[in-house]
């Protein structure tokens, strides 16, 4: 079994609307998932399947080869849209509020912290950090449980060049340590730059699986050919 999690045939519908149509994705072990799509296809509702948040109406979910099941979450950690955090408590003590829940050293928290450079933020309450600063933030709180899937929701908003540049290369050492990413992004240039696999979801359904090349005229031409095609055909419908 070579892939950390996996969709078959996932469908999610609101209010007799369709978000989810059939995807069936595979993300492989030890790999970056960049998940692409225009605003509104589907991205954040299918993540937030994959960590229990929402429940799909059909299909299932395998987890390292067997059937998702809510003991999993022990193993995933995720940021989607945006942290959720505690604004008059300082970096630290959000994170503590979460360690005693998942029952995690403090040790923990003094790791992630310096992974995501707030060591130095001390007694600054989280409601004077920029949005850059809260979004590091979230992360360190993803990577509290040390998951072997993390899942990231557009990670990079708010953060200056330097800062997304930093990202790119801790999900890189991420990777190369053995846990598996998933990013989804509307950017097409963050995911070219430190994804191993592209899946691309419009209309809400998965319409490419792949490689990445890592050549940005190549992704950003088949992304567009894939868009344009999906509008043809919902505009025939």
């Amino acid at each position: 079994m070579n892939n950390t999690i996996e969709t078959q045939q996932l469908t999610k519908a609101f209010k007799g609307t369709t978000v989810l149509k059939n995807v069936s994705i595979k993300v492989p072990k030890g790999s970056v998932y960049g998940l692409l799509g225009p605003n509104g296809a589907g991205k954040s509702t299918l993540l937030k399947t994959l960590t229990g948040v929402l429940k799909a109406d059909s299909g299932e979910i395998l987890y390292q080869g067997n059937l998702w099941k809510p003991q999993d979450l022990k193993k995933i950690g995720a940021m989607i849209e945006g942290p959720a955090i505690y604004p008059n408590l300082t970096a630290k003590e959000n994170l503590k509020v979460l360690a005693t829940l998942l029952d995690i050293e403090e040790e923990q928290i003094v790791k992630v912290l310096r992974v995501v450079d707030l060591q130095g933020t001390g007694s600054k309450l989280v409601k004077h950090f920029s949005l850059g600063m809260k979004q590091r933030l979230g992360l360190a709180m993803a990577l509290l449980n040390e998951p072997e899937l993390l899942i990231l929701d557009e990670p990079t908003n708010g953060l200056d060049p330097v800062g997304i540049q930093e990202l790119r290369e801790l999900i890189r050492q991420l990777s190369h340590q053995g846990m598996t990413v998933i990013l989804s992004s509307h950017i097409l240039s963050e995911v070219q730059q430190v994804a191993d696999e592209v899946g691309i979801i419009c209309n809400g359904h998965l319409s490419y699986e792949g490689r990445n090349n890592q050549k940005h005229e190549d992704l950003e031409q088949l992304f567009l050919e894939i868009i344009q095609k999906e509008r043809r055909l919902q505009d025939v419908q």
